[in-house]
């Protein structure tokens, strides 16, 4: 069977990825649109060109990272779901599930690790983290169905992210988010599972 040869635009949205997921992955770009942009002028095309999707710039970080980082971002993979675990034992009351990045598994060091919980009520969370004396910022409310409220920990070492949905919230999440949130009972397997290959830092 004879492979189609991609067109212009589909190398350009290509090399565009490649040039993006370099620099979020080494300059710790957070605004990927704005990466894209980046990436853009640094290859010499025109702003209107057509940019790649974020599907595309996850599979550029995942090439990236194991052409030219693995043993480092293997590391530091298992340190933020370790990180991650630990928060979800502690929010285990609210159906705690770890999702972008670090639960998909393209994360660098640069990304925060975002928990997703489930409340009625997001106050009853932030309760929770005041008894517990933890220290948190950026509180977000909002009604937008994929952004919930947000509040953003203090731990040492990493930046982490609360995602607090309500109950039709959660259900009414985009579908193709259902792939990349795990439980901690997966967080737990997939970190026993790490362990034997992870290098020491």
């Amino acid at each position: 069977m004879v492979r189609p040869v991609p067109t212009r635009s589909q190398r350009n949205r290509t090399r565009i990825a490649q040039v993006a997921a370099r620099l979020i992955a080494e300059h710790g770009l957070t605004d990927w649109s704005s990466a894209k942009r980046k990436a853009c002028r640094q290859l010499g095309l025109p702003p209107d060109e057509a940019l790649p999707a974020n599907d595309d710039i996850e599979q550029a970080l995942r090439e990236y990272n194991s052409l030219f980082q693995p043993a480092a971002q293997a590391a530091s993979l298992h340190a933020q779901r370790a990180e991650a675990l630990r928060w979800m034992v502690q929010l285990a009351e609210w159906d705690p599930l770890l999702v972008g990045g670090v639960a998909a598994g393209w994360a660098t060091p640069h990304n925060e690790i975002r928990i997703e919980l489930e409340a009625h009520d997001p106050k009853a969370v932030e309760l929770q983290l005041v008894n517990a004396g933890t220290a948190y910022t950026g509180v977000t409310a909002s009604g937008d169905a994929a952004t919930g409220t947000q509040l953003r920990l203090e731990s040492p070492g990493f930046s982490v992210r609360l995602v607090v949905l309500t109950p039709q919230q959660r259900r009414n999440r985009p579908r193709r988010d259902a792939d990349e949130r795990l439980s901690a009972a997966d967080v737990r397997r997939l970190l026993d599972t790490e362990a034997g290959n992870v290098p020491e830092r």
